[in-house]
C-alpha cells in the first residue's frame, strides 16, 4: 500500500494534489471520484470528507489521517514534506505564500468556476452572471499578472504551493471560446504558465488516465 490514497477527479483542485504528490515524490493510490456519477456523496467519502467534495487525503503513515480542502493538504504535505515549498523558514516568506494561497482559495478560484458555469454550463443565458464574473475573472488576472511581472514565481524565485494552487485554475477561461481570447493579453502569466508547463510533476499529471466508470 502507498502511504497515501487520494480521492480524485481531474478537476483543477483535483490536479493540485497530484501534482504536489509528484513534486514531493511521494507514491499515492488514486481512488476515483467521478463527480458527474455523484460519487463524492457515497458512505465511504463522506467518511474522509464531510462536505463531500474533492480532493481529500488520507495518510497512512498517521493512522489513516484523512484531511480535506486543497490548501490544507497543500499546507500539510508541504510541511511534513519539503518546509521549502510552504515557504521555508522565514516566517514573511511563509506567509507571503499563505496569502496568495489564500487568495487562490478565496477569490481566484471561485470566481473562474463561476465564471465557467455561466459561460459554459448554466442552462439559461444568464447576460448579469455572464459579466459580474468575466468582470471579476479579468480583474484576478490583473492581480496575478502584475505580480508575475516583479517574480519570476509567484512569491519570488522558487516554485511554492502558492503557484501549485495557481496553475491549473489559470487554464479555465481557456474552456470557453466565447471568453478565451479576453485572457490572451496577460503576458506575465503566460510566461509563468510555460515555465510550470516543463515539470515533469505536471507531465505526470497530464499522463493521468481516466478509468472506465460504465
Amino acid at each position: 500500500m502507498a502511504d497515501y490514497s487520494l480521492y480524485y477527479f481531474p478537476t483543477p483542485n483535483g490536479k493540485k494534489i497530484s501534482m504536489m504528490m509528484e513534486e514531493i515524490g511521494q507514491d499515492y493510490d488514486l481512488k476515483w471520484i467521478h463527480i458527474g456519477k455523484n460519487m463524492q456523496f457515497s458512505d465511504e467519502f463522506v467518511k474522509v470528507n464531510p462536505n463531500s467534495k474533492i480532493p481529500a487525503i488520507v495518510d497512512h503513515t498517521r493512522d489513516d489521517m484523512a484531511i480535506f480542502e486543497s490548501g490544507a493538504i497543500l499546507e500539510y504535505l508541504a510541511e511534513k514534506h519539503d518546509p521549502k515549498l510552504a515557504g521555508g523558514e522565514e516566517i514573511e516568506q511563509r506567509y507571503k505564500v499563505k496569502e496568495w494561497l489564500h487568495w487562490q482559495i478565496a477569490g481566484f478560484g471561485p470566481m473562474l468556476g463561476q465564471n465557467n458555469f455561466f459561460h459554459l454550463y448554466s442552462k439559461v443565458d444568464d447576460p448579469i452572471g455572464k459579466e459580474r464574473y468575466l468582470k471579476e475573472s479579468l480583474r484576478l488576472f490583473g492581480v496575478l499578472d502584475k505580480q508575475l511581472s516583479e517574480n519570476k514565481y509567484i512569491c519570488g524565485d522558487e516554485l511554492t504551493i502558492a503557484d501549485i494552487a495557481c496553475y491549473w485554475w489559470s487554464y479555465s477561461p481557456s474552456l470557453s471560446d466565447e471568453i478565451k481570447d479576453k485572457f490572451e493579453g496577460f503576458e506575465n502569466v503566460k510566461r509563468w504558465q510555460d515555465l510550470i508547463s516543463t515539470r515533469n510533476s505536471v507531465a505526470k499529471v497530464n499522463a493521468i488516465e481516466m478509468p472506465s466508470f460504465d
